[in-house]
């Protein structure tokens, strides 16, 4: 099952009209990881936070299902290597559309990435470890207030 949904997936940049329906994705997934927020009032916020990115020199890699239903996305600043977005969809979540995402920002950022990670989500913490990143800061999110690691993961670790 897992190769079949990973090899489903196909990679593209973010299109315009695929801005309300990553952002439905980013909250559906952030509710599911961290229900005590209402992350459906913080969607104005995400849309804004993106294109701000974008228009810094980021870039937004969208997964999708061979129907064009977004089941996830990477935002990686190619220049700087900080990964600032990746999630994934519930239905999606145990399916490899997290490590292909996460593969293509490292494709575009082969120099290294760093990421920022609430210290509460352990199956986020899981995933990076698992994948060879290490903390190398904690901090503190300037929103929620929550501790947060750095994590990062070199080219050559």
């Amino acid at each position: 099952m897992l190769s079949a949904m990973f090899s489903a997936i196909a990679l593209r940049r973010r299109g315009q009209e695929d801005l309300p329906r990553l952002a439905d994705l980013w909250v559906a997934s952030w509710r599911e990881a961290m229900p005590e927020i209402d992350f459906s009032a913080r969607r104005p916020w995400f849309c804004d936070h993106l294109l701000q990115l974008e228009a810094a020199g980021a870039v937004t890699i969208c997964g999708v299902d061979g129907s064009n239903r977004a089941k996830g996305f990477v935002t990686v600043d190619p220049a700087t290597g900080y990964l600032d977005q990746i999630a994934v969809a519930p239905e999606a979540k145990g399916s490899g559309v997290a490590a292909l995402l996460l593969d293509e920002a490292r494709r575009l950022s082969p120099n290294g990435l760093e990421l920022d990670v609430n210290q509460e989500n352990a199956r986020a913490l899981r995933f990076y470890e698992r994948e060879g990143f290490k903390k190398i800061a904690e901090g503190a999110n300037s929103r929620s207030g929550l501790k947060t690691w750095r994590l990062r993961w070199p080219k050559d670790a």
